[in-house]
């Protein structure tokens, strides 16, 4: 769209009245008629590590817990909780965690205990299992027993362990779309250790990620204090901080004029704004804004980053934009009609308070940011099921979704 700069009908009074030699009132102004206008878009998502999180419970034998989260292709499962009967050995599976998800995008479900091995922490010198003074149900304060500084592997001591297979048990079940429910039993009963799991953390994360520990690396403070005690209380703080939901914004279209020509409220979607809010595909309209500021070709906003575009309006006139929220499956970022003039005046500052997350209704909505038909990863475009929807203002997205205010903010300058 061609930006042309019109000269402000109170420019020209203004002028007038000074080849006239008179005075004017401020409240005699005339009226602003038209204005070029800048609106900038950021996104502020606190980028995190971490995709969902949460703690087990003391788990003795011959019992279990269960806990359940919503995880996408890509994602993987970490725990660790401290084998009592000992001074640093916990149970986990290896740095990377259990892949929910086979190379063929199908859940993994079924036992998967053969994937959890016994760590040795490397924290505090080991003694006799089940006997040693210094191990939690005989020391006499916590973090009691010598140090050591080794770094984190598979326990490889000179004392007797039962087998990791019979002494816990961990299985997966997937209840359908993105939900699981992981269960982990303690069947250390009939071995020669019966122990209690102490209280535990789990995280979900991307595959290549490693968020409780790493191999042949030095436990960092979380870990230690949940391997030598069961006190989990760090671990979980610091993997709460780094855990949340994040999206980046895609490239987008705007509208100026009396209707708004991007989507209506309450209609169904045309193809143009189903192909923007499933697919951040922009392409089917004539204003799009789509280059963040500071670089030279399109791409998607990520955290950190703002779109820009600028336009030339008349008193009358509003705005309408539609940014795809790429973690979700058919959600835009937008407004819908916001009057550019006021009392005659163009307006200034930020507008974020006009700003609303929209169902654009053209596909079957999934938990954000886990769904596998969203477009991180779909495997291709369009390919999630169809929903006879309209569009509506989004009341009740998925239950990780932060208010527009944490999501982005949007700003408009005249000039």
């Amino acid at each position: 769209m061609k930006n042309v700069r019109l000269f402000s009908f109170s420019a020209i009074i203004a002028s007038l009245v000074m080849l006239n030699g008179c005075d004017t009132k401020e409240d005699e102004m005339p009226e602003t008629m038209s204005s070029e206008f800048t609106v900038t878009i950021e996104n502020i998502f606190e980028a995190k590590d971490f995709f969902n999180t949460g703690t087990t419970g003391l788990i003795t034998p011959g019992n279990s817990e269960t806990f359940s989260f919503n995880a996408g292709i890509g994602h993987s499962l970490s725990f660790a909780t401290m084998l009592v009967e000992s001074n640093d050995l916990f149970y986990s599976p290896d740095e990377n965690g259990i892949p929910l998800y086979d190379e063929d995008g199908n859940p993994v479900t079924g036992d998967v205990r053969t994937m959890i091995s016994l760590w040795d922490a490397g924290t505090e010198i080991n003694e006799a299992p089940g006997t040693g003074p210094n191990q939690p149900m005989r020391q006499s304060e916590m973090n009691s027993g010598p140090s050591e500084n080794n770094p984190v592997n598979i326990v490889n001591d000179a004392f007797n362990y039962p087998s990791t297979q019979e002494s816990i048990k961990v299985e997966i079940a997937h209840d359908g779309g993105t939900m699981f429910t992981i269960s982990i039993t303690n069947t250390s009963e009939n071995t020669e250790l019966p122990s209690p799991f102490a209280p535990g953390v789990w995280v979900i994360h991307n595959l290549d990620q490693m968020p409780i520990f790493s191999i042949n690396e030095i436990a960092g403070i979380g870990l230690e204090p949940l391997a030598e005690d069961g006190d989990n209380s760090i671990l979980n703080t610091e993997v709460m901080n780094n855990t949340g939901f994040f999206s980046p914004l895609a490239p987008g279209a705007f509208s100026i004029g009396t209707d708004n020509t991007i989507f209506m409220n309450g209609q169904s979607a045309g193809a143009a704004l189903e192909s923007l809010a499933e697919d951040g595909d922009a392409s089917g309209f004539d204003n799009v804004f789509n280059t963040p500021i500071g670089m030279t070709s399109p791409g998607p906003l990520l955290p950190g980053s703002a779109y820009s575009f600028t336009f030339t309006a008349e008193k009358g006139d509003k705005l309408s934009f539609a940014s795809m929220l790429v973690e979700s499956n058919d959600w835009v970022i937008g407004t819908d009609k916001l009057e550019l003039f006021s009392n005659g005046m163009a307006i200034s500052g930020e507008i974020t308070g006009d700003v609303y997350l929209y169902d654009a209704g053209t596909e079957e909505d999934e938990y954000a940011g886990a769904g596998n038909n969203q477009p991180l990863r779909q495997s291709e475009p369009n390919t999630g099921i169809d929903e006879e929807g309209i569009i509506s203002m989004e009341a009740n997205p998925s239950d990780n979704i932060p208010s527009i205010t944490e999501m982005v903010r949007v700003t408009i300058s005249p000039m």
